[in-house]
């Protein structure tokens, strides 16, 4: 049975969601802005009235979680005192605070995603690093922990490029995962993850270490501008290869888009390779090729702006983006994050996808301070 000191803090803690996200301010806001929908010739310019009724979605969104969470702490509180005339038992008053908490820390959580880019979808790329088939099979590990994290949070996941290993696994992968706030909590996921394992293609039965690299960028939409150069880009078209099937693999649909990059800041210039093996249609595939490279371009320049963030800020941590972020250590049973230091037990949760803590320990860590 929850104590009344447990029961105090979901109080403090629902009226201090009110205050950092401003549920006062934001219902005069979305008043406002919803007013501006309704003006003569709102819907002349389309891309204009669809990024202003995302606006709106998304300020009432934050009035609609705080509102849900209140509803369900003033419910634990007439059940707490239901519970001393014997009208409810100790295990639905138990049941509704886990269930009030858990909303709790999930807006707590969302509190901390105030970028640009974190309410989001997100591209999310795995590559196996060298060594063959175990970091093949290691990536395609990887591949399964996200798809299962996608599914658990109703994120829309589609696998846009698929790449064999050469005996098992995968060489690597693109996931599209479509929802609110995809890239904001997935974005903590880049960089290298590192593998320990008593190897099963190993004959001897050696202790293997294997990589894994993950990149993850925001999917921007048409109300997103970037500015692509057309010149820049040239064509490739081959067979697809992997998960298609037969009628994929007799026609040329796979395509290979690359663009010649020149850094606006640095002067720097690369080229951008992305291949699309989505659909068997060529076209689509050449247009979710040129959605990609907007994300890609977005995150460039996301980027810098974080960079120079940083430079103002001088932050207290620094954040390697390429560097070893996460060590699986199977035999060992033990998952342990190197940024926060947050590790646990449940290797086999981990690997279907239950990375939430990990996940919260990165936001506590670096999200940046300040309010809603």
């Amino acid at each position: 049975m929850i104590t009344i000191e447990q029961l105090k803090d979901v109080k403090e803690r629902t009226d201090a969601l009110r205050r950092y996200l401003d549920i006062d301010g934001k219902k005069i806001q979305v008043e406002e802005e919803q007013l501006r929908t309704q003006a003569p010739g709102f819907w002349d310019d389309q891309k204009r009235a669809e990024a202003q009724m995302k606006l709106v979605k998304s300020i009432q969104k934050w009035i609609d979680g705080y509102n849900e969470v209140k509803t369900m702490s003033d419910e634990l509180e007439l059940a707490f005192d239901f519970y001393k005339e014997e009208l409810v038992t100790e295990a639905e008053v138990d049941a509704g605070y886990a269930k009030t908490l858990s909303a709790i820390e999930s807006l707590e959580l969302q509190n901390m995603l105030r970028e640009e880019a974190d309410q989001m979808s997100c591209v999310l790329k795995i590559n196996s690093g060298a060594g063959g088939t175990e970091s093949q099979d290691w990536a395609s590990m990887l591949m399964r922990m996200y798809l299962h994290y996608a599914e658990a949070h109703g994120y829309k996941a589609t696998i846009s490029n698929y790449q064999d290993g050469d005996e098992a696994g995968i060489k690597t992968c693109t996931i599209q995962i479509e929802g609110d706030y995809s890239y904001g909590y997935l974005k903590g996921e880049n960089g290298v993850h590192r593998l320990v394992r008593v190897s099963p293609y190993n004959a001897q039965g050696k202790r293997m270490t294997s990589f894994a690299s993950v990149f993850v960028t925001p999917l921007v939409d048409d109300t997103i501008e970037v500015e692509i150069v057309q010149a820049a880009i040239s064509w490739d078209t081959f067979r697809s290869g992997g998960a298609g099937g037969q009628n994929v693999n007799k026609v040329e649909s796979g395509v290979r888009l690359r663009y010649q990059y020149k850094d606006p800041y640095t002067g720097a210039e690369e080229e951008i390779l992305i291949e699309n093996t989505e659909t068997r249609d060529q076209p689509k595939n050449k247009d979710n090729a040129l959605r990609m490279l907007r994300s890609i371009l977005y995150d460039k320049e996301l980027q810098h702006r974080l960079a120079e963030q940083a430079k103002v800020e001088a932050g207290k941590k620094k954040i390697e983006w390429g560097s070893q972020i996460r060590s699986y250590v199977f035999d060992d049973r033990r998952v342990k994050d190197h940024r926060t230091g947050f590790q646990t037990a449940d290797v086999n949760g981990v690997m279907d996808g239950k990375i939430d803590g990990f996940i919260k320990a990165y936001l506590m860590e670096f999200s940046n301070e300040g309010g809603a």
